[in-house]
């Protein structure tokens, strides 16, 4: 075997690593203020601050614009896991906020990230409407309680069909379980609630004598 071109074949592959190292870096830093300005957006929109979470999401959005950049020139590295982590993050929180503002939903194209990370994201976006729907309950506003689950309920019916293997979806199968077992939560929740309201509402209409005969049943019980 002939090594005389031995240096010159390393130099050009440590050349290359060096630019795919320094890109990693870069696209690292990026996608850690990505997930964190998602997570700032979301604690924005369970507090109603919408047009807050719309700034932050927009800065979102431009860290994950230097991401696909630095990374561009290494395709490779734009499906590591760190980095669709955060971009399943993006999609959670624009996700949610379409969700709750009534908007329509974002696509994978226009967030510029791969169907799986978005696949991911939205039915973690369903499983944050869960929070909403408490939130409502607690101020008494089942109406409201009910659009949103009925929202997460579509968006986990239509997420089930996408029946591919979990190295294909990123482990969806698994997201929309979980996705299951919160919707069903929910669904009791509402439910009750629901249930409570039309009871302290029927109330008034009944006859004092019923009400009456109803406490005296009890005091003799």
């Amino acid at each position: 075997m002939n090594t005389d071109n031995l240096s010159d074949i390393i130099s050009a592959a440590r050349a290359v690593l060096d630019e795919k190292y320094k890109a990693r870096e870069v696209a690292l830093a990026h996608g850690r203020a990505l997930t964190r300005t998602c997570a700032n957006a979301i604690r924005a929109m369970h507090r109603g601050e919408y047009d807050v979470a719309r700034e932050s999401l927009d800065g979102a959005r431009g860290e994950a614009a230097q991401v696909a950049e630095a990374l561009r020139p290494h395709p490779d590295l734009f499906f590591a896991g760190y980095v669709q982590d955060a971009h399943k993050e993006l999609a959670e929180a624009e996700s949610l906020l379409a969700l709750l503002t009534g908007g329509p939903l974002p696509t994978p194209e226009s967030l510029e990230i791969a169907p799986a990370a978005f696949l991911n994201g939205l039915a973690e976006a369903a499983s944050e409407g869960r929070r909403h729907c408490l939130d409502c309950l607690r101020r008494g506003d089942t109406e409201r309680a009910q659009t949103v689950l009925a929202a997460m309920d579509d968006i986990l019916s239509i997420l089930v069909t996408v029946d591919y293997p979990d190295a294909v979806t990123s482990g969806l199968r698994r997201t929309c379980d979980a996705l299951r077992a919160v919707v069903e939560r929910t669904r009791g929740d509402v439910t009750l609630a629901v249930v409570q309201s039309r009871l302290l509402s029927a109330l008034p209409a009944l006859p004092a004598s019923a009400l009456g005969a109803a406490a005296g049943d009890d005091a003799e019980e």
